[in-house]
Formats: structure tokens, C-alpha cells, sequence
């Protein structure tokens, strides 16, 4: 995304694509790594799977 072969017109501009690419990535690609899933969804998986220890 940010090399998309343009002049970006300022500093926001940038920061607004690369939440999306990131947003992206995050949500939509998968990786190979995590056994094809997102980083969203293992992260959902882990956190709604894991308690709690009381000490």
C-alpha cells in the first residue's frame, strides 16, 4: 500500500493507509505460521480460551 507509486500529500495521509494495510494484515490475511488464520481470529481463539489463576 505504501508503495504505491504516488506522491502521498502529507504525513496524516500515510498514517491512514498504514492503519488499513496493518488493519489488513491483521484481519484478513493468513499466515501460514498460525496454521492459516488470522492473527485476529488466533488472538481471539487464545484469549477466549484462557482463564484466569487465582493464587
Amino acid at each position: 500500500m505504501i508503495y504505491s507509486k504516488r506522491i502521498w500529500e502529507s504525513v496524516s495521509e500515510v498514517e491512514l493507509a498504514t492503519m488499513g494495510w496493518v488493519h489488513w494484515w491483521n484481519t484478513s490475511r493468513l499466515h501460514e505460521a498460525l496454521g492459516y488464520r488470522t492473527p485476529a481470529n488466533v488472538e481471539a481463539t487464545y484469549t477466549h480460551t484462557t482463564t484466569t489463576a487465582t493464587v
